[in-house]
């Protein structure tokens, strides 16, 4: 039997791994994280779950379409709206967008939509098991597989790929993402204008906000927003000291006169990439696989999707 290692537990490395699984390939997911769910993280805080990465994600694809309705259908997942607003943060207006495609969150929170695919599906995932490097063969660690796939970041993905990998890290080496920092806040009521979520525009701090009460489900007075990058890069070293700022942004924006009863920060160093791949995946003549939300089209939740599903196929094929 084939076997093939996936290094990254978000939803393109499942993804891959529940393909390769179904076709009979011998297959393992590590990942550095406490919990899978890459970036599509939550965190228990406050006796709930609050989404800390990704905030909602929309469908488009017929392949994608026919996991939500399952999702949908056994309440892991939900629809949330069709309407988000725009904040100007020169003025702080605020303007009711016009309708646009279906917003899906879970309540559980994302990152339950990624351990449901694993546990469905039987993928074995290691915790707290980061690679270090992989050569050719490949090996990875030392160890011989068939196929090895790194479904994170690129600037993760270089540090990982031997200097003898040249095809690899081509494709990975000086392509840069950019940060983000997510501010958490909780209130005893709602005290701001009602609101699903709003982009941001002409702000120098922020540029998202949801409700996470109304995107939940459970109508909690919690507030999730998204710092700018070029807000966020000067302030990775020490996160929880931005929160001041980051809660002042959300306060002038919000007009909320109140301060929150507790508030967290989140740090992520590659929140996106600057400029995502042209084509889905990529898979090397030396059986490596490079997927994640930083292939395909745009960079989202149902791309990661695609895209750790389509090199699963890929390496089937090549392994068969």
């Amino acid at each position: 039997m084939s076997k093939v290692l996936v290094a990254g537990g978000g939803i393109a490395g499942i993804a891959c791994a529940c393909v390769l699984q179904a076709g009979g390939i011998s297959v393992r997911v590590r990942d550095r994280g406490r919990v899978i769910g890459g970036r599509m993280a939550s965190r228990w805080i406050d006796g709930r779950i609050v989404d800390t990465g990704a905030s909602y994600f929309t469908v488009t694809s017929p392949q994608f379409a026919e996991v939500v309705a399952d999702w949908t259908t056994r309440g892991v997942a939900r629809a949330w709206t069709r309407r988000m607003s725009v904040l100007r943060g020169s003025d702080q207006a605020l303007v009711i967008g016009e309708p646009g495609p279906m917003r899906y969150t879970a309540p559980g929170g994302l990152r339950s939509l990624v351990a449901d695919l694993a546990s469905r599906s039987g993928v074995r995932v290691t915790q707290a098991a980061p690679i270090a490097r992989i050569t050719p063969g490949p090996c990875v660690d030392g160890e011989r597989v068939d196929a090895a796939v790194l479904a994170m970041p690129d600037p993760q993905a270089a540090r990982h790929l031997d200097v003898s990998l040249t095809a690899e890290r081509a494709m990975v080496v000086d392509r840069p993402w950019l940060p983000a920092l997510t501010l958490l806040a909780g209130w005893s009521h709602r005290c701001w204008t009602p609101l699903d979520g709003a982009f941001v525009h002409e702000d120098d701090t922020l540029t998202w906000i949801a409700d996470d009460g109304r995107r939940r489900g459970d109508q909690a007075a919690v507030l999730v927003a998204h710092s700018t990058a070029g807000y966020a890069a000067p302030r990775l070293a020490e996160p929880a000291a931005a929160g001041p700022g980051l809660l002042a942004a959300v306060r002038r924006l919000l007009a909320v006169d109140e301060a929150p009863q507790w508030l967290q920060v989140q740090r992520w160093s590659f929140a996106r990439p600057a400029q995502v791949h042209d084509r889905p995946f990529f898979l090397s003549d030396n059986a490596i696989g490079l997927a994640g939300d930083g292939w395909g089209a745009q960079s989202k939740i149902e791309n990661a999707w695609l895209s750790g599903t389509a090199l699963g196929h890929a390496i089937i094929e090549r392994l068969s």
